[in-house]
């Protein structure tokens, strides 16, 4: 009997600290024998004294007439501010901004700025089952339909022994993205505004919520989507080093100007990375890069470790030692390359036959080390 009364006391105050422990993350903690305060009358001076000087430096601003005196004590409850989170590299919080906004600055030039945040966030509702009910992309704003949250929550005046939520509750939101893009195309600035809101709570549904509120929904909505934008960049990064580590093949080619080249299968933005790797294992040095231009100056080192002699027979070096430039540029889905020398004139199509071999036994290596 008594071990079984030491169980069920045991489990009644594991239920009444949970509930406390749940009640006290939006309540204040200490004591509120403050409520209990009474106001003491101003002190009363004889005119024929000296009055003295009182401050109002710490003087209570007196209530409006809309706000609810009722939020005292454990009736108040205190949360903390809701705050943007500049996850994605190259974004920030503009100091003393207010809503829920974001700034990103360009930091990968394969697509336009504001492509890649419309694109991250389309992406973000797509994976939300969440449609999109208007899209101007001239004026950068999009309006969301309805996010639907079905949960069930903890009613605050049910009792301690509810052991489980018992009140369902629904709320649904609509979102409105602004994207405002600076002139130059580099900076952009994400905004979220909450469009409707409608919980239901039972038989009740609320459709207004005060400032503070929408400010946490805006918020939080811009945060998902910011988690979403570094996911995707960094699924997408995986994905580039893995196709920059993997051979790509090659031929012999011209570039637009008729002149030899070699023509390296494989879109521009993965050959340029992947031409480092292949320039530093055929002994070059990379002194100077322009991936705009796809201009690379490069140094020839020599053949110490004997990786070109073991390609070749007899005793001639294929490169002498010295600077040297090449040019890559886009054709279609694949990209060329143009040996130089440091005056930019073209190799001949002998030297470009004779680099052919080495440079295309690299380059279709997998897993080249980065």
């Amino acid at each position: 009997m008594s071990k079984s009364l030491a169980l069920v006391s045991g489990l009644v105050v594991l239920s009444l600290a949970g509930c406390s422990s749940q009640l006290e993350k939006s309540t204040a903690t200490g004591s509120y024998k403050y409520l209990k305060a009474q106001q003491h009358p101003k002190m009363q001076v004889p005119e024929e004294l000296n009055q003295p000087e009182f401050s109002d430096e710490y003087a209570l601003p007196t209530l409006g007439n809309g706000a609810d005196k009722g939020l005292v004590g454990r009736d108040l409850r205190i949360i903390s501010p809701a705050l943007v989170h500049p996850l994605v590299t190259g974004s920030h919080v503009q100091e003393g901004s207010e809503g829920a906004v974001v700034t990103f600055d360009q930091v990968d030039d394969r697509q336009p700025l504001n492509q890649a945040i419309w694109n991250a966030v389309k992406s973000f509702l797509d994976k939300q089952n969440v449609g999109i009910s208007q899209f101007n992309e001239a004026q950068n704003v999009l309006i969301t339909e309805w996010f639907v949250l079905s949960e069930e929550v903890e009613d605050e005046d049910s009792p301690w022994y509810a052991w489980s939520s018992d009140i369902d509750a629904e709320k649904k939101r609509r979102f409105k993205f602004i994207l405002d893009v600076k002139p130059h195309g580099r900076t952009a600035s994400l905004r979220t505004e909450l469009v409707e809101f409608e919980q239901q709570r039972g038989d009740n549904t609320v459709r207004d919520i005060n400032d503070f509120a929408r400010h946490r929904e805006e918020v939080d909505i811009l945060n998902e989507v910011i988690s979403h934008y570094e996911y995707q960049i960094q699924l997408d990064n995986s994905r580039r080093i893995a196709e920059i580590r993997q051979g790509l093949q090659t031929e012999m080619s011209f570039n637009k100007d008729g002149e030899p080249a070699i023509l390296v299968k494989g879109q521009y933005d993965v050959v340029w990375p992947r031409m480092l790797l292949v320039l530093r294992k055929l002994g070059f040095d990379v002194k100077d890069l322009d991936k705009s231009t796809g201009l690379l100056f490069v140094t020839f080192n020599g053949d110490d470790d004997g990786w070109w002699n073991n390609l070749f027979s007899g005793d001639s070096e294929l490169l002498d030692e010295g600077d040297y430039r090449l040019q890559l540029a886009r054709s279609g889905e694949n990209t060329v390359v143009t040996f130089m020398n440091d005056e930019s004139q073209p190799f001949t199509a002998k030297e470009v036959t004779d680099l052919y071999d080495p440079f295309s036994e690299v380059m279709t290596q997998d897993n080249l080390d980065i």
